[in-house]
């Protein structure tokens, strides 16, 4: 299966083209604003260097959140007008998910993995998984909350903490790993795309309300 990913949730605009197990191409550009006029180009770009038109594409997999408003919504609206254009499926992927996949993947992922993405505001988006499964639902949790959480689940077992808000739980969790992650690898939002079978049309996931307000009152993007 020949699978199109893309992340704009996070810090980045970032692709890749899967094709089986093989890596084709994939380009991740660091940007914490202008997905939007980023993201045709680095798909035209990424598709020339996998020697691919798109119509050969099979599956298209966007991540769908927790993460910035603006930037869900771009990927998921770019996402589902070339997946109708082609007349393929499109597939959410969690962005918590795709922070862990690399790590469950190899060695590091023998223990626990916790994916931690900064939410602002003290709070932080948390999930865990171990052993390919996910031991929780997505959550947004204050950073004392998360703290407990995540040692709660560890039981004092290694724990693997990925994601732009594992800093913010290091001091509390001084034995954890700690992997920065501003944004996911698109290749790992392609795995686990093709790994779906019977796929649900993506949906976003809001976690919480927008923080920021437009002028009148009304809700602004922010972190979903």
């Amino acid at each position: 299966m020949i699978v199109l990913a893309l992340d704009t949730c996070l810090d980045a605009c970032s692709l890749a083209v899967l094709d089986g197990v093989s890596v084709r191409a994939q380009a991740s550009h660091p940007m914490g604003r202008g997905h939007q006029e980023a993201i045709a180009p680095l798909a035209q770009a990424v598709m020339a260097q996998a020697g691919l038109a798109f119509p050969a594409l099979e599956r298209i997999g966007v991540t769908i959140g927790p993460g910035s408003f603006t930037g869900l919504r771009v990927g998921l609206a770019f996402a589902k007008g070339l997946g109708a254009a082609l007349s393929i499926p499109v597939v959410g992927v969690g962005t918590l998910a795709a922070l862990a996949e690399p790590l469950l993947a190899d060695s590091l992922g023998s223990g626990l993995v916790f994916s931690v993405i900064d939410a602002r505001r003290g709070q932080v988006y948390l999930q865990a998984f171990a052993d390919g499964r996910s031991l929780m639902a997505p959550d947004a949790l204050d950073v004392a909350t998360a703290a407990a959480r995540v040692a709660e689940l560890s039981g004092g077992r290694e724990a693997v903490l990925a994601g732009s808000g594992a800093a913010l739980l290091a001091d509390l969790m001084p034995a954890a790993r700690i992997i920065e992650a501003p944004a996911c690898d698109p290749a790992a939002v392609a795995r686990l795309a093709a790994a779906q079978t019977n796929p649900a049309p993506p949906r976003p996931l809001y976690l919480r309300a927008p923080d920021a307000r437009l002028p009148g009152g009304a809700a602004g993007p922010d972190m979903a």
